[in-house]
């Protein structure tokens, strides 16, 4: 009976892997079919402007945040039509000195300064405090270590022409790409995750992601939520469940980019993706019976909803995979089991990454045209083993925050300004 138990349980976890696999591929092959028959926008449209907020939350933010505030003053925005909230969150730096140069230079920036009593919370509590002051029909969210184009927001609020729409996300490129192994390996992962997975689920009307900056949404729609939920750790896909369960839509605007400052150490990595882990199993519980029960969702959107907001489980649920797997070979599986181990390995590689599979990643690099940089595609399957520790490591803190009944804490990435010696000014 134990035996039968084990061996269902595996074939249900490979079951999950497959279906991931299968995701993948379609929106590879669809990615790549529309990079074929591409037509160029019609550039002859009005131009569509509305009023927009920019939100910037800043926490000791000194080694990033004036090169930032320098490519806002250039933005081509209309200024007349733009506002911009710097959130100075209880920095201990030069932050709000720097922010202060800026605001009493322009008259369109603003600066909130929030000092420990209040700040330090978290990035959904600094925006919240920016939304006070926010004025714009539209807001756009930008992190402190990002230089976006100048003319980005022409082009994010584009999307915004159909009033169905009720978030547009931008695509960001790593900077600091050429520094060491991890800054490219995240390069990889951002290319598979922007250009080809982000993309392919527009494309077929899924649910793609509002990422939390190089993105907009709607002031209006924020009001009605009553601000951001200062409990989620990854507030931006809280805000995109919230978004698609009220019926709008999220657009990707793939030709809007904005360029990142990558983490640079496995420390820094394992910390900014311990936080996503932990924040999307928070947002993964909180919304999962909605999406299922929602009447506003059809069974596409429904069924990409889930897969999204299980993501993170899935390197988990590999581990469990393969431990159960491993119990299985000291007794007599049945030959499905057998047939199934060899489909766990090819999973590790290619269908269950935590956002950008191997696939996926592939295509992004083809289509971008990055040839030295494919030569590092293979080190993907060492990458995910590191995602399996931390995002276990992320379940079980998960657990425990449950149990003692507290609140889970948000840890920043620190920034160092390794991206500006790269900006063309």
């Amino acid at each position: 009976m134990i035996l039968e138990i084990i061996e269902s349980l595996f074939i249900l976890s490979t079951l999950a892997m497959a279906v991931y696999l299968a995701r993948h591929y379609l929106f590879t092959f669809t990615v790549l079919r529309k990079s074929k028959n591409h037509k160029p926008s019609d550039s002859a449209k009005t131009e569509y402007a509305p009023t927009v907020t920019i939100l910037i939350p800043a926490h000791n933010e000194e080694q990033v945040i004036g090169q930032l505030l320098k490519r806002m003053t250039e933005l081509t925005y209309p200024r007349e039509k733009t506002q911009i909230v710097i959130i100075n969150d209880a920095s201990s730096d030069n932050t709000r000195q720097i922010a202060q140069q800026f605001a009493a230079q322009n008259s369109h920036i603003q600066i909130i300064n929030r000092d420990k009593t209040v700040g330090g919370r978290g990035k959904a509590a600094a925006l919240n405090a920016g939304l006070k002051l926010a004025t714009g029909e539209i807001v756009v969210c930008f992190d402190a270590d990002y230089s976006p184009q100048r003319d980005i927001i022409r082009k994010l609020v584009q999307g915004f022409r159909d009033p169905s729409v009720g978030a547009v996300q931008g695509r960001p490129i790593v900077l600091n790409e050429s520094k060491n192994t991890v800054t490219r390996l995240v390069t990889l992962e951002r290319i598979g995750g922007f250009r080809v997975d982000q993309e392919a689920r527009y494309n077929l009307g899924l649910v793609p992601q509002f990422g939390g900056t190089v993105g907009g949404f709607r002031r209006s729609i924020i009001e009605q939520l009553g601000g951001f939920d200062e409990r989620m750790l990854t507030e931006d896909t809280d805000l995109t469940f919230h978004i698609i369960l009220l019926g709008y839509k999220i657009a990707y605007m793939g030709e809007a980019e904005c360029y990142e400052e990558a983490v640079s150490t496995w420390r820094a990595y394992w910390r900014q993706r311990h936080r996503w882990a932990q924040g999307h199993m928070q947002v993964c519980l909180k919304h999962s019976l909605k999406v299922v029960r929602s009447k506003k969702l059809n069974w596409k959107e429904k069924l990409d909803g889930l897969l999204i907001l299980h993501v993170y489980f899935m390197p988990v649920l590999t581990l469990f995979a393969l431990f159960l797997g491993a119990s299985l070979i000291l007794y007599e599986p049945s030959a499905l089991v057998y047939a199934l181990w060899f489909f766990v390995p090819i999973s590790l590689y290619s269908a269950v990454g935590n956002f950008a599979p191997f696939f996926e990643v592939g295509v992004g690099v083809y289509l971008d045209g990055r040839r030295r940089l494919q030569w590092l595609i293979p080190l993907l399957i060492f990458l995910y083993f590191y995602n399996i520790a931390i995002c276990t490591k992320a379940f079980l803190d998960l657990c425990a925050s449950g149990i003692r009944g507290g609140r889970v804490d948000w840890e920043k990435t620190q920034h160092f300004g390794d991206g500006n010696r790269y900006i063309m000014n």
